[in-house]
């Protein structure tokens, strides 16, 4: 794979920085790691990337093994890009950093985020041991962007998309859901603004395996 660095290094490390080290590429695949995308879908998120850099990053990522493009059938009949599953390994990284980073010493103010980052901050901010022996589907509903959350033996899996079936749904705007994930905030301050079906139970524990440091 050509890229427009390397650094020339046989140790490992290198290599995969060859690979996902280029600025915006990290990014990518942040924003693939809950299902395939449009490069239009790609283009809002990542909305500081010029069209010329996003290109390119997700022409070196697909020569270098980290996603694919494939067309969907009926009725959408849309290219995507997804990752393969060797560049699903690295939603381990991806936590992790968002661990580290947030015990940066130097604070930012809060800005808004996307599902997408939402989504990976509470895999960031989970602490597995909270969630004990819950077995449970949950459907989260971030202002029509849909997706599913599975807890099963102190784990929790997301993928975009809705479930066949849920124990809990919970529909809100991002603002709401960053309260809840990082901030903390108890579910019956939003009021209105969140909407809570099913097994409330079931997701408070969910949220209460959450840290908010």
């Amino acid at each position: 794979m050509t890229t427009a660095r390397t650094y020339g290094d046989s140790c490992a490390v290198a290599r995969a920085l060859d690979l996902v080290g280029e600025r915006w590429a990290l990014m990518i695949v942040r924003d693939l790691l809950f299902g395939p995308k449009r490069y239009s879908d790609l283009q809002a998120g990542l909305a500081n990337a010029s069209p010329t850099v996003l290109s390119q990053r997700l022409r070196d990522l697909e020569e270098g093994g980290v996603i694919r493009r494939r067309k969907l059938g009926p009725p959408a009949r849309a290219w995507v890009y997804e990752l393969t599953e060797w560049g699903r390994d690295l939603e381990p990284l991806l936590v992790h950093l968002g661990r580290w980073g947030r015990r940066s010493p130097e604070k930012e103010p809060a800005k808004p985020l996307g599902t997408d980052s939402l989504m990976l901050a509470l895999k960031s901010h989970l602490e597995p041991a909270r969630l004990g022996d819950l077995d449970a589907t949950f459907l989260v509903d971030v202002d029509g962007d849909v997706f599913t959350l599975r807890t099963s033996g102190g784990e929790l899996a997301i993928r975009r998309g809705e479930p066949e079936r849920w124990d809990a749904a919970l529909r809100a705007g991002p603002a709401v859901l960053m309260g809840l994930v990082i901030d903390g905030t108890p579910p019956g301050e939003f009021g209105e603004r969140l909407e809570i079906s099913g097994d409330r139970r079931a997701l408070q524990r969910l949220l209460d395996a959450l840290s908010a440091d």
